[in-house]
């Protein structure tokens, strides 16, 4: 009697809620001492004040296999079927962080798959850290979000096999679950507002900074200082430049000068010229007749 189902209990997954407990992990769950002594006769409202005596979660440990208290509990609310307004208190529940890893373990187990992920989800906000009893009886430190991300990820957690559940994007293309949004996208929203607004304040800045820098009488000295010296090079190239074109011109004048001196004192240099070309002239029509009377 004690490990019957509640009459009035609803099939899971269309079984009883207590065969999703695979039935090695039931039978030492029954011949537990802390379900027999702990666990014998309690209701949904009794059940809250055993999950807050807990102080670790797991499944079972050394080498016969021991059921922790954890697992017992699970099993008692397999067995009692608590309503679903009771297991979401147990998941909202603040004060105590083994109590809603309680109720979420048995959402997971019995919840449809959009109240998965509607009353899970929320959970990964949560830090807090938790005491897990291993295998080998021994006890590791994990936290509340990294349960739930076990619960909707993995198959198997405390040595029960959870239900399969479809991937969330699938629920998203069906239109079964909205768009996850998470609680760290309000503080990206409040951290780019607050560059937008100090990139805001350092370009105001920046032109405030520009136009006293422009109106600075220092300044204006120094670009007028900068300004005549240019203009003095300017000046010094001019002058370079021209010097340059006038002593050119002065060698050509120079050299004219120098050829019409020459040709005055040598006035009969061009006669002379004319006089050899002249001769040079009849030479070579002498000795072109000559070559042809002698051809003849």
């Amino acid at each position: 009697m004690a490990n019957r189902t509640d009459p009035a209990a609803k099939s899971i997954h269309g079984t009883n809620p207590q065969n999703l407990v695979e039935k090695i992990v039931r039978s030492k769950i029954y011949q537990n001492t802390y379900w027999k002594e702990q666990c014998f006769g309690l209701t949904a409202e009794t059940l809250v004040d055993k999950a807050m005596e807990l102080d670790h979660l797991g499944g079972t440990f050394g080498g016969n296999r021991k059921p922790t208290p954890f697992l017992c509990l699970v099993m008692k609310m397999l067995q009692i079927q608590p309503e679903k307004e009771i297991v979401v208190e147990f998941i909202k529940n603040d004060d105590y962080k083994y109590v809603r890893v309680l109720g979420a373990f048995y959402l997971r187990l019995t919840g449809s798959v959009t109240d998965v992920y509607r009353y899970l989800e929320p959970l990964y906000n949560d830090y807090r850290k938790l005491r897990q009893k291993t295998s080998d009886g021994k006890f590791s430190l994990t936290h509340v979000d990294e349960v739930i991300d076990q619960l909707l990820t993995w198959d198997y957690s405390c040595d029960i096999a959870l239900p399969r559940i479809q991937k969330r994007w699938t629920l998203e293309a069906t239109g079964a679950l909205e768009s996850r949004r998470s609680a760290l996208e309000d503080d990206f929203e409040e951290e780019e507002e607050k560059e937008d607004e100090e990139q805001a304040m350092d370009i105001d800045a920046n032109h405030e900074k520009d136009y006293y820098r422009g109106r600075s009488p220092t300044r204006d000295r120094d670009r007028d200082r900068k300004r005549d010296g240019y203009k003095h090079r300017e000046r010094e190239y001019d002058r370079d430049r021209d010097y340059d074109r006038d002593h050119a011109r002065g060698r050509e004048k120079d050299r004219d000068r120098d050829r019409d001196k020459e040709r005055d004192r040598d006035p009969y240099r061009d006669r002379d010229r004319d006089r050899h070309r002249f001769r040079d002239e009849k030479e070579y029509l002498r000795e072109r007749g000559a070559r042809e009377r002698k051809g003849r």
